[in-house]
């Protein structure tokens, strides 16, 4: 029978899990992504439009909206990732290192 804190590592140890600060700054940056994006692209079409066409206007800021928090969400992944294999090669060297000593 699986413990219900199986998910979290024991006390004293290390994860290789990006720190609290990087995975909030991640989030923070799709979302301020979403809104510029979202915010050009309801501009851009406004601009274009002569007949005052709000309701396009609005489509086309979601769509901006919801592609540039996508590919934000992307490069925040990624690079969460690799911060993780970076922290998990490093906590491997130096339990390596103590096994040498």
């Amino acid at each position: 029978m699986a413990s219900s804190h199986a998910s979290s590592p024991p006390v004293g140890s290390s994860t290789a899990a990006p720190p609290l600060i990087a995975r909030v700054l991640a989030v923070l940056a799709i979302l301020a992504g979403g809104l510029c994006g979202g915010l050009i692209g309801f501009a851009v079409t406004d601009i274009s439009c002569t007949d005052g066409c709000t309701g396009t206007a609005s489509i086309a800021g979601l769509a901006s909206a919801i592609g540039c928090a996508v590919g934000i969400a992307v490069v925040a992944v990624l690079a969460l990732r690799a911060m993780a294999e970076w922290n998990a090669k490093e906590i491997r060297d130096q339990a390596h290192q103590t096994n040498d000593t």
